[in-house]
């Protein structure tokens, strides 16, 4: 059907070519576009081929939808694993339970085969001390024969009064737990049974028992292990998902044929403007390239890298680091192209690089396809351009480059707005139906993508205006609207068939009611939380993620503010301007109703931010404000702004900050912080408004003089202040991050190991941190008497024993709401970061020096003294100077630092020179004469990393004593006698050092590394040791543990631990740790985090776990996990 220039001036369709075309343009591309008269054309609505369209439309796009909603509930092939005891060739075996409990537990243990003492069945090691808390234990103590099960004591009798027993029975299910001694009765003839009907299921770790293995017959235990996540889809579901993608796809393809019916020639998908390179592409696209190997990474990197390496072996998405293991469904579909990724390499700059491409992709829409929407004014203005994208940086740089979905969002919530406004622009459908496809997926990608939603709301009432408008015309009701609506509905339902392609609605059901329960799950009416931790002195609520936030709330307040006032913004395109206010407005609400309150989901706003920012540049320009006064309002408001910014630290994430100038407190030169001087020239600013303000009413209108010249010349770039702040702080973000790979080198940063990821060395820290190899035999001896008193020559106040019992880390300052944190509770401290260990306690068997205190890091009592000043009761001070022990400096570089394991709290000086209260300990060197003497050339103040008053290993680099020095001494003082002051020390020694990749044996492409258990914070600065795996509901058994340093040890030990269904739940009821001593090389007085070995409290072979495949419907259910 041909229509004539006046129905093209009003519709949507000539607003859009006026946008994008100017004026002068739009009739001549008009009469391009009218169809010839012997030219062919699509059919109008009145012919049997427009009919055709339609039904292809409504048929293939309803069963898209249905397709998409029956997936959740069709089959699938499931794991259903067990586990049978005793097994051949092993008494105990170990089989940590990723859910914690099974779905059902059976056991039978014939009374013939108890001991005189001893345990016969435990799902819990005894050794560990919990396994009455945790699990099951059946024991005969003092001849008396005991069931506890979760430290209730379920049955128990003497032996010599259950003759007639046969056997002990356990029945734990969901539902109830009962415990029988088969075959004997109490005297009043009741039978030996019990029952208990509520939840209390064991937490299994393995079945131990102290039988040999040839006493066992007759006994036998079965457990039907929790492995309803591991599955694939059957083969009819897998049809179905093909089927709902294919006929997702005819649908919007007749949905496209509907939509050219009008005789108008599609658009070019990437008009010929896309491919124009400007100064600004370069700066934007220039710094994103820079920043993804220099820049730092977001707090979940390690976490999220983790669940992608784990995700292969285990056969779905598991969160790896809590909630029992239950999948990621239905958010985190992203992640499993990062589990792609994965099979390549782990090194950082190729997992990050999705993020990377979100980024440039958020900045070439911004740039060629928002700002030419929102009007002829903000395309042609260089300022707002550069404003976009400095602002863009600024969001993008400290929330956007790391391996969480908000990069994806944030790319997403642009390409959802932008396909509306094309939508709307051209009259035609599939745009909007693409907005929804995009939508949904960015929903699916994480709960943040709610935002997507706000665009679709915006821009529903013109979408449904141009429905009604194409649904006219001929034929029944439902075949018109149908046929426009079917394909939009397919669309939004298709990413049900990734959501639930290897899950069904049951599983992802129990495991969103998991997460519910056990949270973190913050309440709509909580946000406040997420914002008080933007204001927090923690990388949560650093500097660079305040300013974006804080320049998007100020955009949005003066774009609102202009719109309000004179209806529009001068020289936009009233619509897409409206729109986009409404969408920012709308997703911060809709940010309420996500269940977690974490700042790094912020990141979604980047692309919106970029937009609004050139909005409000316009606005405040000089066609947008003409008053002076109102100009240096802006400019006090910007001031004020950065002033609010600069209280915060400079902190980022973990490693992130290791050389970052500030990353601990807000930045100061010469003891004044930036925050004051800003907020002096907001000051100033306002002052200068004020006086404009009284000024203008007496102003001649005359000729301008010299000062009203210089009053008037900002007016050309009215919209400087934010650009020059954005500027700013995009310049110190990129500073900050490159000053500290300098000052760092040779030492660890992420950019080195970004750097060292291209030629072929991915292993970031696990190259960078030596670890001892040989501590209990690298002690020094002393040059006269014997190593048993060395450390006591000439002591007053220390004793072999004067160490405290309890060695419990000081509580650490710590922050609420930071990410991953559990805790709600405003008194922040902590004092979750003892080193496993390092904690204290008595020996059962007396020492070198009689000590009978209980040494950290496998140091041996029977070679190591131990002095202490700590006292019961009154105390006193005290001195010690250790003989002066040979030093013999090795020409080895595996020899780098003298080590001191002490305890206490003890002087020392940090980095920056801040000094911490306690006693005095310094080591002498000097020289040995001929005569047997030695002369003293100095002393220097080991550095301590703490944390107080546990033990730990202080450290004195080799480089920081004379060349010549063969003799060295311990020179100890505590003057303080309060009871809270006291320190202890070993003697010192000099370990040999090697990196930890070579004792943690790294990952290879068969999966031989040692596996281990890498704390959520590490996994992307130690891509090369491979994270411990889990198939069918078991964990392997990790080697060792990786720990960030002490404020992450803090949130992980929290986030891990058995309340929310973490591997520490198993870990140490299955494995005792132990802390080797590391160091960061080349940065000796760093807390990079710890190294802990595990070894088995109860020797025992794997477990031969049973697995058969059921065909399961979507709807089956197992007994719900035991959360609480």
């Amino acid at each position: 059907m041909r229509r004539s220039t006046d129905d093209f001036v009003g519709s949507a369709h000539w607003a859009y070519l006026r946008i994008r075309c100017g004026p002068a343009r739009v009739f001549g591309r008009l009469r391009r576009q009218r169809p010839l008269a012997s030219t062919t054309v699509r059919p109008d609505p009145s012919t049997p081929a427009f009919t055709r369209y339609r039904l292809l439309a409504l048929v293939s796009g309803f069963l898209g939808f249905a397709l998409a909603l029956l997936t959740p509930l069709l089959p699938v092939r499931e794991d259903r694993a067990t586990l049978d005891w005793p097994q051949p060739g092993a008494a105990s075996v170990e089989a940590p339970l990723v859910s914690y409990v099974p779905l059902k537990f059976e056991a039978t243990l014939p009374c013939a085969l108890l001991p005189a003492s001893g345990t016969v069945l435990s799902t819990v090691p005894v050794d560990s001390g919990q396994a009455a808390t945790k699990g099951l234990v059946v024991t005969v103590t003092d001849g008396t024969l005991a069931v506890l099960l979760r430290d209730i004591p379920m049955l128990s009798a003497p032996v010599a009064e259950i003759t007639g027993c046969q056997g002990v029975a356990v029945t734990s299910t969901a539902e109830a737990t009962t415990v029988e001694f088969t075959g004997a009765h109490r005297l009043d003839g009741t039978a030996f049974t019990n029952t208990v009907t509520r939840d209390i299921r064991p937490q299994v770790v393995g079945m131990f028992t102290d039988l040999p293995a040839d006493r066992l017959d007759g006994a036998r235990a079965h457990l039907d292990i929790d492995s309803r996540f591991s599955s694939t889809p059957s083969w009819l579901k897998l049809a179905a998902m093909i089927a709902a993608a294919v006929c997702t796809l005819v649908a919007l393809f007749a949905l496209h044929l509907l939509d050219t019916s009008d005789g108008r020639r599609p658009r070019r998908f990437l008009p010929r403007h896309w491919w124009r390179f400007t100064l600004a592409d370069a700066a934007v696209l220039g710094t994103l390239a820079v920043w993804h190997f220099l820049g730092a990474n977001t707090s979940d990197d390690g976490y999220i890298l983790n669940m992608a390496r784990v995700s292969e072996p285990s056969g779905y998405m598991a969160n790896y680091y809590r909630w029992f293991g239950v999948p990621e469904a239905p958010f985190g579909w992203s992640y499993e192209v990062l589990a792609w990724m994965t099979r390549v390499t782990d090194a950082s700059p190729w997992m990050r690089l999705p993020a990377l491409a979100a980024g440039v992709a958020c900045w070439l829409v911004i740039s060629r396809e928002v700002l030419p929407r929102l009007g002829a004014r903000v395309r042609r203005n260089g300022i707002a351009l550069w404003t976009a994208g400095l602002v863009f940086l600024a969001f993008w740089l400290p929330y956007d480059n790391g391996l969480r979905p908000e990069p994806l969002i944030a790319a997403g919530a642009l390409l959802t707005w932008c396909s509306i406004e094309r939508a709307i622009a051209t009259g035609r459908l599939l745009p909007a139906a693409a907005a929804v496809l995009i939508a949904a997926f960015s929903l699916a990608a994480g709960p943040t993508g709610l935002i997507c939603v706000a665009a679709l709301i915006a821009g529903s009432r013109p979408v449904l205006q141009i429905i009604i408008k194409r649904a006219r015309g001929r034929g029944p009701a439902a075949l018109r609207y149908g046929a426009l609506l079917a394909p939009g509905l397919a669309a939004g339902t298709l990413v049900l068939t990734v959501v639930f392609a290897d899950q069904t609605l049951a599983t992802v059901m129990e495991a969103t009611r998991v997460r519910t329960l056990v949270g973190p799950n913050v309440a709509w009416f909580d946000e406040r939380t997420r914002w008080d931790s933007l204001f927090m002195l923690a990388p949560d609520g650093s500097l660079s993620r305040r300013f974006g936030v804080l320049v998007m709330l100020l955009c949005l307040l003066v774009c609102v503010l202009q719109v309000l006032r004179k209806g529009r913004i001068p020289g936009t395109s009233r619509g897409p301007s409206v729109r986009i206010l409404g969408i920012v407005f709308a997703s911060l609400l809709l940010m309420m109703f996500t269940p977690t309150k974490w700042t790094h989901h912020f990141g979604v706003y980047a692309g919106l931010a970029g937009s609004l920012a050139a909005l409000a540049a316009v606005a405040v320009g000089s066609n947008g404000i003409r008053s002076s006064r109102n100009r240096a309002l802006f400019a006090a408001a910007v001031l004020f702004l950065l002033a609010l910014t600069f209280t915060g630290s400079n902190g980022w994430w973990y490693v992130s900050s290791y050389g970052v100038p500030w990353w601990d407190k807000a930045p100061l030169i010469a003891g004044k912080g930036f925050s004051t001087l800003f907020l002096g020239l907001s000051v100033l600013a306002l002052l200068w408004a004020l006086w404009e303000h009284y000024r203008d009413p007496y102003r001649k209108r005359t000729e301008p003089t010299r000062f009203d010249r210089i009053a008037a010349a900002p007016r050309a770039v009215a919209a400087a202040p934010l650009t020059i702040a954005a500027a700013a702080l995009v310049l110190f973000e990129v500073a900050s991050l490159a000053k500290a790979a300098v000052t760092q080198y040779p030492a660890y940063s992420v950019a080195k190991q970004n750097l060292n990821s291209l030629v072929g060395k991915p292993c970031g820290l696990a190259d960078e941190v030596l670890a001892e190899t040989d501590t209990a035999d690298s002690l020094l001896t002393p040059y006269t008497g014997s190593p048993a008193d060395g450390l006591a020559a000439q002591a007053t106040g220390f004793t072999p024993n004067g160490v405290a019992a309890d060695l419990t880390a000081d509580a650490d300052e710590t922050v609420t709401g930071g990410a991953n944190s559990v805790s709600t509770d405003s008194k922040n401290k902590t004092s979750h970061t003892t080193g496993a260990g390092t904690g204290g306690g008595k020996n059962t068997r007396t020492g070198l020096n009689g000590s009978t205190v209980k040494l950290p890091f496998g140091l041996d009592p029977a070679k190591t003294p131990v002095m202490g000043s700590y006292a019961e009761g009154e105390q006193q001070v005290a001195t010690m100077t250790s003989r002066w022990y040979r030093f013999d400096r090795p020409d080895d570089p595996a020899y780098r630092v003298l080590a001191i394991t002490a305890a206490g709290r003890i002087r020392s000086v940090d980095a920056d020179g801040v000094t911490t209260y306690g006693a005095d300990l310094r080591l002498e060197y000097g020289v040995r004469e001929a005569n047997g003497e030695v002369r003293t050339l100095g002393s220097v103040l080991p550095l301590d990393i703490g944390p107080a008053p546990s033990w730990r290993n202080l450290r004195v680099p080799l480089d920081k004593l004379p060349a010549d020095v063969d003799a060295v001494r311990l020179v100890a003082e505590d003057r303080d006698i309060t009871p809270r002051i006291w320190l202890a020390v070993t003697p010192p020694r000099l370990p040999r050092l090697a990196p930890l990749n070579s004792l943690v044996k790294p990952d290879d492409p068969k999966g031989a590394g040692d596996p281990v258990l890498l704390d959520w914070h590490v996994g992307l600065a130690f891509p090369c040791q491979r994270p411990f795996y889990h198939h069918d509901g078991v964990a392997e058994i990790p080697r060792w543990r990786i720990l960030p340093d002490r404020v992450g040890q803090d949130a992980s030990n929290a986030w891990q631990d058995d309340i929310g269904g973490g591997p520490l739940g198993w870990t140490g009821l299955l494995l005792n740790a132990q802390t080797i001593p590391t160091y960061l090389d080349h940065d000796w007085s760093k807390d990079w985090g710890a190294l802990e070995k595990f070894t088995p409290w109860t020797s025992a072979a794997p477990a031969e776990i049973g697995v058969e495949v059921e065909t399961r419907g979507g709807w089956a259910k197992d007994a719900p996990i035991k959360a609480r």
